[in-house]
C-alpha cells in the first residue's frame, strides 16, 4: 500500500494548496468541535466543494472533530457530523469516547480515527481501541521508531505519525496547564500555548518548556506506517504547500532537497530536530528564543551607526523580512530591508556571499559583530508557490430533484417528495399556456448556489393558467431551501437508564502509603494506590485489602513490565482497577470478576460516552477536573454509571517525556528531583522522575465547598507524587470530608458558565 502523505488545512485556500503540492489526503476542521478553534477553519459549503475537488482527483479528506464534548453540545455535534457524512468525507479524527459511539451508531458510513489527543503510546493502547471500532490510530509524537515499527504490524489497523511541525511539551490530550491555569482548555481547541512562555527556574528566565518543531526529513522513509502526518492548521497556505511540496519529492524518491528545506524555514520555522524518534533527546526544547526564527543566512561583519554589514549566504531582496539574534531577549529584533546596498551602490538584491550593508529602521544600538542574522521573510519565496484553485462552486455535491407543479385557479403548488411549498393567489387563463410551461420549466431548472439540479418535472395545467415569474421563483426558493436542509439523523442514541443511587462514599487515593497515615480509613470506601515502576507492592500489606484499588499510570512505555506486574498483582487476589488511558484495557481481563473503573485521563463529559464506557463493562467513571460544575451536576445527574467527584487534588499540568533537568543524561541517576518555576507571580513545581516530567501548581485544586452539589456516588482526595506530612493530611481529610475547601486552593474552571 502506498504511503499516504497527510496535510492540514486551516482554511480552503490551505487545502487547496496542500492538494497541488501533492498530498495524498488533507485534514481540515469545521467552525465547532475541532481542536484548532482559533483556525479559519471551513463552513459546510466550503467542505462540500473541497471535498468534491478533492475526489476528483482521488484525494482523500478527513475532518477533526477532536474536542470533547459537553452534554448540552450533543445536539449540534449531529449537525456537524450530519455535515461531515453530506459532504462524503473520508474519515473523522476524535478523541471523545461519545461522539464515537454516536458515529458508530447513526453515521457507519464514517471511518473512525482516534486522535493523538488519545494519546495512543504503545501498543496495547492502539490494539483497545482497534477493539473499540477505530480503523486509524494516530501515535504520539514521543515514541520512537522501534515503538513505531511495534504499532504499526498490528494488522488491519492503519497508523499515522507526526512528522513535521510544532511540538507540544506534553503528551498531546494529557495537557491540564492551559485549562486549570487560564480557562483555555487544549482538549477544547482553546489552548494559549504556555509552554511557551518564560518561567523563571534554576537557570535563569528561561523558555524552559518551549519545544523545538519536528523535522523527519528523509528519515520519514523509516516509518512503517500508512499515513505521514504534516501538522499545521494554524499555518498559511504558502507554509503548508512548502512543506507539503517538500516530503512529496523525498516521498517520490526526489531526495531532500535543501533549497526547498530553506524556503520551509523562511516561511515559518523554529529550530528543528527529530524528538524521540531516534531514542531520547534532550535538545528538543529552544529555552532562549520563542516563535518564527527563520532561514540562518549569515552574522554581522560590523556595524556603524545603523548600517549593518554582512554577507549572506543567500539573496536578499529589497523588503524582505530580517531577525537577528539579541542576547537577553526572547524574541529577536526584525524589521524590514527597506535600504540594501552592495559596493557603495542601492541595490533592489543583494549578491550571495558579497558583503551587503541594511539600514537598521531601530534599535540598531543592540546590534553588535557576531550577531545570526535570520531570513524571516523572502518575496521570492513568496511568490514560488503559485497553486490551482477550482473554479466556486465547480465540485460541489448535486443531488437530483424531481419536482411536481400543479397549478389551480387559487394556488401553485410545488413538490418534491415529502417537500411541498405553495402560494396563494388568484390565477387566470394565459393568452399562450405554452409559455407558462416554458417560464415554469426555466424557473425550477435554476438551482444557483445549492446543491440541487433538477431531475424530472412534471406540470399540471390543465386549465393553461398565468403564473407570474416572479411568484414561480418565490416558489423554487422556498420548495430547494426545504429539500436542501437535509438531517440524516435528528436524534442521539438511547442512553442507558440513569443508575440507582446510594449514599456517596469517599476515596483516598495516594502512591505512598505513609501520604495517608493521617487518614482514619474506617471513613472511606476504598483506597486506590497509584502504582509506578518503582512501586513497592509490599506496602499493599499495610492496607485493608477489600479497600484496595490499583490504578495504572496514564504513560506507561516498557510495556513488559507492565504486563508483568498486572500479572502478578491479578494472582495476588487484586480485582479492583482503575485506567486512565486506553492500554490499560488491553492489559486487563474483561472476565474473572476483574473490576475496571475510568480514571479522568478517560475523559467522560457527555452521557453517549458513559453509555459506551457501560457497554464495555466498566463499572464506574469519574468527572473531569478541567469541566465546569453545571456540566458535572448534570452529568452525574443523568449518569447510568456510578461516578467519582475528584476533590482535592494535585494535578499534573505538563505530562511530558522531555526531560526538564540541565545535567548530562549519561550521567542522570534518574532519581526523584523537584525544580521551582515561577511565571507570573505564580509558583510551579516540577517533578522529574525516570526521564519523565510533571508539572504542577503551587496549590491544589479543591472542589470540596461544591462538591455537596453534585449527585455523585463517591468523592476523591487524591494525595500523590509529593510526600505529605501526616499533620497536614489529616487537616486536609478533616476539612474535606465536610465538605469545606482548604486555604490557598484552586478551583480551576469550576465556576466557569461552560467550559
Amino acid at each position: 500500500m502506498k504511503t499516504e502523505l497527510l496535510a492540514p488545512a486551516g482554511d480552503i485556500e490551505a487545502g487547496y494548496a496542500a492538494i497541488f503540492y501533492g498530498a495524498d489526503a488533507v485534514y481540515l476542521g469545521l467552525k465547532n468541535f475541532s481542536a484548532r478553534a482559533t483556525a479559519v477553519n471551513f463552513s459546510p459549503e466550503e467542505l462540500d466543494n473541497f471535498v468534491g475537488y478533492a475526489h476528483s482527483l482521488k484525494r482523500k479528506v478527513y475532518v477533526t472533530v477532536n474536542t470533547l464534548v459537553q452534554e448540552s453540545e450533543l445536539q449540534s455535534l449531529l449537525l456537524t457530523l450530519d455535515v461531515c457524512s453530506n459532504c462524503n468525507v473520508d474519515g473523522i479524527i476524535l478523541q471523545d469516547l461519545g461522539v464515537a459511539r454516536i458515529i458508530k451508531e447513526k453515521y457507519p458510513e464514517l471511518e473512525l480515527h482516534a486522535s493523538t489527543q488519545m494519546a495512543v503510546h504503545n501498543k496495547e493502547g492502539a490494539l483497545a481501541l482497534q477493539k473499540l471500532g477505530f480503523k486509524r490510530v494516530v501515535l504520539a509524537r514521543e515514541l520512537s521508531l522501534s515503538e513505531i515499527k511495534e504499532i504499526a504490524a498490528i494488522p488491519q489497523l492503519e497508523t499515522e505519525a507526526f512528522i513535521h511541525g510544532a511540538l507540544c511539551y506534553s503528551y498531546s490530550g494529557m495537557c491540564l496547564f492551559s485549562s486549570l491555569e487560564s480557562g483555555r482548555s487544549a482538549n477544547r481547541g482553546k489552548c494559549l500555548y504556555p509552554c511557551r512562555a518564560i518561567f523563571k527556574g534554576e537557570s535563569g528566565e528561561k523558555h524552559y518548556f518551549s519545544m523545538k518543531d519536528m523535522a523527519l526529513q528523509e528519515q520519514v522513509l523509516k516509518l512503517p506506517v500508512n499515513s505521514l502526518k504534516i501538522e499545521g492548521r494554524k499555518k498559511s497556505a504558502l507554509y503548508v504547500a512548502a512543506v507539503t511540496d517538500y516530503y512529496r519529492r523525498i516521498l517520490d524518491g526526489k531526495g531532500a532537497d535543501e533549497k526547498r528545506a530553506d524556503n520551509i524555514k523562511q516561511i515559518f520555522s523554529r529550530p528543528w530536530c527529530k524528538f524521540m524518534l531516534n531514542g531520547k533527546n534532550k535538545n528538543v526544547v529552544d529555552r532562549d528564543f520563542v516563535g518564527h526564527r527563520g532561514l540562518e543566512i549569515g552574522q554581522i561583519s560590523r556595524v556603524a551607526g545603523n548600517k549593518m554589514y554582512f554577507r549572506s549566504k543567500y539573496k536578499i531582496c529589497r523588503h524582505d523580512g530580517l531577525q537577528i539574534d539579541i542576547e537577553g531577549r526572547e524574541k529577536p529584533l526584525g524589521f524590514s530591508a527597506q535600504k540594501l546596498q552592495v559596493d557603495g551602490k542601492n541595490v533592489f538584491e543583494t549578491v550571495a556571499d558579497k558583503e551587503a550593508m541594511v539600514v537598521v529602521p531601530f534599535e540598531a544600538e543592540l546590534l553588535k559583530k557576531g550577531q545570526k542574522i535570520y531570513l524571516a521573510s523572502s518575496s521570492e519565496v513568496k511568490g514560488s508557490y503559485d497553486y490551482k484553485r477550482p473554479k466556486q462552486g465547480e465540485f460541489a455535491a448535486r443531488q437530483n430533484v424531481d419536482v411536481k407543479v400543479e397549478v389551480s385557479e387559487d394556488k401553485v403548488l410545488a413538490s418534491a417528495g415529502k417537500y411541498k411549498s405553495e402560494i396563494e393567489g388568484k390565477f387566470e387563463p394565459a393568452k399562450d399556456a405554452a409559455k407558462t410551461e416554458d417560464a415554469i420549466k426555466k424557473a425550477f431548472d435554476k438551482t444557483g448556489d445549492t446543491k440541487l439540479i433538477l431531475g424530472k418535472l412534471s406540470i399540471e395545467n390543465k386549465q393553461g393558467l398565468f403564473v407570474p415569474v416572479s411568484m414561480l421563483n418565490e416558489l423554487r426558493r422556498d420548495l430547494y431551501a426545504k429539500v436542501e436542509i437535509v438531517k440524516k439523523n435528528g436524534e442521539l442514541p438511547k442512553v442507558f437508564e440513569q443508575r440507582e443511587k446510594q449514599d456517596p462514599k469517599w476515596i483516598v487515593r495516594t502512591d505512598d502509603v505513609e501520604n495517608i497515615a493521617g487518614v482514619n480509613l474506617d471513613e472511606v470506601a476504598e483506597v486506590e494506590f497509584l502504582l509506578d515502576v518503582d512501586s513497592d507492592i509490599a506496602d499493599l500489606q499495610k492496607l485493608p485489602k477489600s479497600k484496595i484499588r490499583l490504578v495504572l499510570p496514564q504513560v506507561a512505555r516498557n510495556m513488559s513490565f507492565w504486563r508483568k506486574m498486572v500479572e502478578n498483582l491479578l494472582s495476588a487476589g487484586y480485582k479492583k482497577w482503575t485506567i486512565g488511558n486506553w492500554w490499560g484495557l488491553e492489559v486487563l481481563p474483561s472476565k474473572g470478576g476483574v473490576d475496571i473503573a475510568f480514571d479522568n485521563g478517560l475523559y467522560m463529559m457527555n452521557s453517549q460516552a458513559v453509555s459506551a464506557a457501560k457497554e464495555m463493562k466498566i463499572s464506574r467513571i469519574c468527572l473531569s477536573v478541567e469541566d465546569c460544575l453545571l456540566n458535572m451536576q448534570n452529568l452525574a445527574q443523568i449518569s447510568s454509571l456510578k461516578v467519582v467527584m475528584p476533590v482535592y487534588q494535585d494535578v499534573p499540568l505538563f505530562w511530558s517525556a522531555v526531560c526538564v533537568r540541565d545535567n548530562d543524561c549519561a550521567k542522570c541517576k534518574k532519581d526523584l528531583k523537584w525544580m521551582k518555576f515561577a511565571k507570573d507571580g505564580k509558583t510551579y513545581w516540577a517533578r522529574s522522575k525516570n526521564c519523565q516530567t510533571m508539572v504542577m501548581a503551587d496549590n491544589p485544586i479543591c472542589f470540596a465547598k461544591e462538591a455537596a452539589s453534585v449527585a455523585a456516588d463517591f468523592y476523591r482526595a487524591d494525595f500523590c507524587y509529593k510526600k505529605y506530612a501526616q499533620k497536614n493530611v489529616a487537616a486536609i481529610w478533616q476539612k474535606i470530608k465536610n465538605f469545606e475547601d482548604i486555604a490557598k486552593c484552586s478551583k480551576a474552571n469550576l465556576n466557569s458558565a461552560a467550559l
